[in-house]
């Protein structure tokens, strides 16, 4: 498998981990005596962990579209020498991202999670200017 269909599938994979780990805090939380039916979709009756883990997911699944896009119109048009280079820092950043946000939302875990989330943006732009041009 070459780097873009590995990020590819690491990015939808990575969103399904997530899926579990937000799983497992609500499991917690319904043992604790939260009623299983009142979730709210942005975690505000979540605290703590709970809250972080799910915005973190509704971030990767907001941003899963853009950056999968860009893998795979590189895919479906013969054009993986754009993304090769790249395609697992974009990933390795979506992760990050990730992982900062379920650790801190302090100022030191909220700058690393702009850069890696600014990281994504610059790279999808590259590619875009890459594929324009080609």
């Amino acid at each position: 498998m070459n780097n873009t269909g590995f990020a590819l599938i690491g990015l939808a994979s990575w969103a399904i981990i997530q899926s579990f780990i937000l799983v497992g805090v609500r499991f917690g939380a319904v043992q604790a005596g939260h009623a299983l039916n009142t979730f709210d979709p942005a975690g505000k009756d979540m605290q703590g962990f709970g809250y972080r883990v799910t915005r973190a997911h509704g971030n990767t699944l907001e941003n899963l579209a853009i950056l999968a896009s860009f893998l795979l119109y590189a895919i479906a048009t013969s054009q993986t020498a754009v993304t090769e280079g790249l395609a697992c820092w974009l990933l390795y950043a979506r992760i990050g991202q990730s992982v900062s946000h379920m650790i801190s939302t302090s100022v030191p875990f909220v700058l690393l999670r702009a850069n890696l989330f600014g990281a994504q943006l610059i790279i999808c732009l590259y590619w875009a200017w890459q594929f324009w041009n080609a």
